[in-house]
């Protein structure tokens, strides 16, 4: 079964006055490059947090980010109402020693000062929220992970479509395949006889047809190329680790048999055929690299 690389997820846990978010998005990559973005408060846990998306997620372009919202303004920040008075009489005392002109508002003035808006407390993780933030973190993941199978089954219609369109195309190259053989005798004896006054050895003529015949001979690019069409459909039935890689590869096999093909065939209702085998194979290659 194909999975694709490409994938969203998103989960959110209520935790006491807080929501725990959790959003994980993926495109194809070579490896797995990610890329974390995680609230202050579980910085502690980002290698566990890497680890995880290492081991479920594979390979891909991977974006994880983890916030918190607050539901009450418990959180908010403190004013130190003692400091901030202090602060206003000692303008207020500068001001009349010097003449200087008191603030026109003295409330914006006096929040810029420092220490006026201070946090004391400081937050620690404990082991409840953070069960909560994985338990939103595993969710986020398994519907990442869902999206990549319905991408993936979309990926093997797709695959399937034109490796069965490759096959008609190679059979329709047969009757052309038959037919060249006395075209090509008949063509080189045509040749021969715009020469003048040329004898020729009938024997020798028709050893030589053979061998060029057999140069031009493509049956064992037609069997290697089915073989590894059936090959291809039946990698994307297994399961495991590195599926789109070594489907990857197997499109280049095809590649290699397909371009022998159009080299040897000296017809250009040939050609015309392989020339759209290409192009099934060429989109094959372009949708194999968001395979997982």
């Amino acid at each position: 079964m194909i999975l694709s690389m490409t994938g969203y997820g998103k989960a959110t846990v209520a935790y006491k006055e807080k929501k725990i978010n959790v959003e994980v998005k993926s495109l194809n990559s070579k490896s797995l490059d990610l890329s974390a973005r995680i609230a202050p408060l579980y910085r502690e846990k980002e290698m566990d947090i890497r680890r995880l998306l290492a081991q479920k997620l594979e390979r891909g372009k991977v974006d994880f980010s983890l916030w918190v919202e607050k539901e009450s303004m418990v959180d908010a920040t403190p004013i130190n109402a003692a400091l901030v008075e202090n602060y206003y009489k000692q303008i207020k005392a500068i001001s009349e020693s010097t003449g200087i002109p008191e603030p026109e508002d003295w409330f914006t003035t006096l929040l810029r000062l420092p220490d006026v808006t201070t946090r004391t407390e400081v937050e620690v993780l404990d082991e409840e929220e953070w069960v909560a933030a994985l338990q939103a973190i595993n969710e986020a993941i398994d519907k990442l992970t869902e999206f990549r199978k319905q991408e993936g089954a979309a990926l093997q219609k797709k695959f399937t479509e034109k490796i069965d369109n490759i096959a008609n195309l190679l059979k329709s190259i047969e009757p052309f395949e038959k037919s060249r053989v006395p075209k090509i005798r008949e063509k080189i004896i045509d040749g021969l006889k715009q020469i003048p006054e040329v004898d020729y050895d009938k024997n020798r003529l028709e050893q030589e047809l053979i061998y060029y015949i057999e140069k031009l001979d493509i049956s064992e690019e037609k069997q290697r190329l089915t073989n590894h069409l059936k090959y291809f459909h039946e990698t994307m039935e297994e399961s495991g680790h590195g599926i789109g890689k070594k489907l990857g590869f197997i499109a280049q096999e095809m590649g290699r048999e397909i371009n022998t093909t159009g080299s040897k065939s000296n017809q250009a209702e040939m050609q015309n055929i392989v020339v759209k085998m290409k192009d099934e194979l060429e989109q094959i290659k372009e949708q194999v690299l968001n395979a997982l």
